[in-house]
């Protein structure tokens, strides 16, 4: 049965046309799948599934995202994260040519979801950022800990436990809006340095009209982040906000207002 995929070109370049028609035609692809994005289940037969291409060195991993969560797109990690993949995965993985199928590993893949949350009676545009695994600190091997929220801590993100007002403004961070669309989130480049991208859209996310009105309007967007499992996959922004407030509730989200780069 043909499946409800979305298959970038620059996922068809890596896996062949014959492949991405066999995916399209739903011979490879599976019925249901989790999202490489919210880790919660999809149907690629019910609804839009994007196909998510890893690539390493040496191995690619052809995983699948609902639609509303990721577009189609290659996305280059390091072959240590490949190879390091959980591979008691349910779902069925492909990729093109003779890469072997692996599952995708928990890495630092982060999931960023666009909404306007409502403080002091004003709607103010939010993006909330939740990672598909655990984030080890830099140069450690990893284990049963999760650093996001301390790592992000030590980079001037305030802890929540009520959601009540807009956050401090994080200075030397910023969101890119080009053209309309959702680019990146910008840090601070070391020593001083011009900013770098801390988390960058592989293909620019487009945004509702109501959300970019809001960011043209107070000129910043405010950054909410969680660590896996947190938020989840929100289909309204009245439940996203619930979900906010939970985690905040449980001293699992940290903030900050970012100034708008780009209209």
């Amino acid at each position: 049965m043909p499946r409800m995929l979305d298959v970038s070109d620059d996922v068809r370049a890596e896996i062949g046309d014959e492949e991405a028609d066999r995916l399209l035609a739903g011979e490879n692809a599976p019925g249901s799948y989790d999202c490489t994005s919210c880790r919660t289940q999809g149907d690629s037969e019910q609804e839009r599934t994007s196909t998510v291409l890893f690539i390493g060195d040496e191995t690619a991993v052809l995983a699948f995202a609902h639609a509303t969560c990721l577009p189609s797109q290659v996305v280059q990690v390091t072959e240590e994260q490949l190879q390091g993949a959980v591979r008691s995965i349910t779902g069925d993985s492909i990729t093109g040519d003779e890469r072997p199928a692996e599952a995708l590993p928990e890495q630092a893949v982060l999931g960023v979801t666009s909404g306007l949350v409502l403080l002091g009676g004003e709607l103010h545009p939010a993006l909330v950022v939740e990672p598909t695994g655990r984030i080890a600190r830099p140069g450690t091997t990893g284990g049963a800990g999760d650093d996001f929220l301390p790592l992000l801590i030590e980079q001037g993100f305030m802890p929540l436990s009520q959601i009540t007002e807009v956050p401090p403004v994080l200075h030397g961070w910023s969101v890119l809006l080009a053209m309309g669309q959702l680019h990146a989130v910008l840090q601070p480049g070391t020593g001083g340095g011009s900013p770098v991208a801390w988390w960058q859209a592989h293909q620019p996310l487009q945004v509702t009209d109501s959300w970019r009105a809001a960011a043209n309007k107070h000129q910043q967007v405010l950054l909410f982040a969680a660590p896996v499992g947190s938020i989840g996959r929100q289909p309204r922004e009245d439940l996203l906000r619930q979900a906010l407030d939970k985690a905040a509730a449980g001293g699992q989200l940290v903030a900050s207002a970012m100034p708008l780069a780009g209209t």
